[in-house]
């Protein structure tokens, strides 16, 4: 547990001090969309993370530059970002070098939120088996910390979109205590933050879906 506590400390102050020397405006953090190989769609859900971000910003005060990145699985800017998001409907292929460069991301300090657009469940269990071999996800209890941190979810994951009549649940993987990659399943959680527009849900479930995401921003920013 000290281990990840270093690793988390030091991975933010890593952050914070490129933030500092490349001058970005106002915004002190910036958090980026993971770019995969495979076919998969990465890029769906364009007005997500920008809403998210808006959210985040404007409710919480979290001071996150309002242009999101996006971070290949292999390179090297990926330990820039405290948080990364990840979503899809298809395919998602890692090379070895890749799974590596992600596993050290993650063991770094860095958090990965996985989103379930449909679709991506069977290929990102086995590509996340890649990057832990020795790791599998475990459905988080409803009393975990993150589902009560700014926001209270006494029954987890909000349900934003019905697919196969399942109820939405929050995997993780857990390294040493810490959970380091949240996975949200049957939930399309990333549809909620998107433009009203774009799938014309109740505002009262986007709102539901934009606290969610800001929890999970307030944990991978300050919860050790």
């Amino acid at each position: 547990m000290v281990k990840s506590i270093f690793w988390k400390k030091s991975f933010l102050v890593i952050i914070l001090l490129t933030a500092a020397l490349s001058g970005w405006a106002q915004s002190s953090l910036k958090i980026a969309k993971l770019k995969y190989g495979g076919g998969g769609d990465w890029y769906a859900n364009k007005t997500s993370l920008p809403n998210l971000i808006r959210f985040g910003n404007s409710e919480l005060k979290m001071n996150i530059n309002p242009v999101e990145d996006v971070v290949e699985v292999g390179s090297p800017d990926l330990f820039t970002y405290p948080f990364v998001h990840m979503t899809g409907h298809g395919n998602v292929v890692f090379t070895d070098a890749e799974a590596r460069n992600l596993r050290n991301y993650l063991l770094a300090g860095g958090f990965l939120h996985i989103d379930d657009n449909y679709g991506l469940d069977p290929f990102i269990r086995r590509e996340m088996k890649k990057v832990f071999p020795e790791l599998s996800f475990v459905e988080l209890p409803f009393d975990h910390q993150i589902y009560h941190l700014k926001y209270d979810f006494p029954n987890g994951l909000p349900k934003v979109h019905e697919h196969d009549g399942k109820q939405p649940q929050g995997f993780g993987l857990i390294y040493q205590g810490r959970l380091l990659c949240f996975y949200s399943y049957e939930c399309d959680l990333g549809n909620g933050w998107e433009d009203q527009s774009v799938y014309k849900d109740p505002e009262e479930l986007r709102r539901k879906a934009l606290q969610m995401g800001a929890n999970l921003l307030d944990y991978a920013f300050t919860i050790l």
